[in-house]
């Protein structure tokens, strides 16, 4: 059964599947993320509590190597399935792909055809983020918890980073624009009248995630120049 199991996931429809739900995965993740970062509007007292309350539970490990495995799964078999998709494209794929996407039916955007360019993109960003954030330098607070929100007016002070995290959101924002819709009809949602409420509401949270990560650096930012 198991054996079963692995080949069902290792086909193209298995393939697609595991990305669905590992990037649905990561897409709540990203909620839940964003609602403890705007705690950062509440001030220091707050944004600190949360996060030594959040980083001093042992669950966190087992929360953060889950997430790990689960982004890791997500790009592996993303480039997996794209390369292979490449490898077995025929000689006349270009002038049929061309014919396509001239035509008036075609899904294809911006957000679809560069999927594999934003999501390498944000696995850079991801890397640099985790470096400059959680083993970045360590402050300490008057009441001994780690000072994450200095760390944070520090980091957004400086315009450099401000717009490299601006252009990373936007970034990710394209890949969520493509990647929620993608994932319902990978996962087999096909109805006429929920399937495009479904569409919509992924838009709706790509644009409101997209929103919300644009907010607190330009935020921070003004409240480090303004000090």
């Amino acid at each position: 059964m198991p054996s079963q199991l692995v080949h069902a996931l290792s086909s193209s429809v298995g393939s697609k599947i595991l990305i669905a739900l590992t990037g649905l995965g990561l897409a709540v993740f990203l909620v839940t993320h964003l609602a403890g970062n705007i705690l950062f509007l509440f001030g220091p007292e707050t944004f600190n509590t949360y996060s030594h309350t959040l980083l001093s539970n042992p669950l966190v490990y087992v929360a953060e190597a889950g997430l790990l495995v689960i982004f890791l799964l997500h790009v592996v078999k993303t480039l997996v399935l794209f390369f292979g998709a490449q490898q077995a494209r025929p000689q006349g794929y270009h002038a049929r792909r061309w014919a396509k996407t001239k035509s008036p039916r075609s899904r294809k955007s911006v957000a679809s055809t560069t999927m594999i360019v934003t999501g390498l993109f944000t696995l850079l960003f991801l890397v640099t983020h985790l470096g400059t954030f959680k083993f970045g330098t360590y402050y300490e607070s008057a009441t001994g918890m780690r000072d994450l929100y200095r760390l944070q007016l520090e980091i957004f002070s400086h315009p450099g980073y401000v717009a490299f995290y601006m252009i990373a959101m936007a970034l990710i924002f394209l890949h969520l624009w493509h990647g929620l819709t993608s994932a319902a009809q990978s996962l087999g949602v096909d109805h006429p009248q929920w399937t495009p409420r479904i569409l919509a509401a992924g838009r709706v949270l790509a644009v409101v995630l997209a929103g919300g990560f644009f907010l607190l650096p330009l935020y921070t930012f003004l409240l480090a120049r303004a000090s």
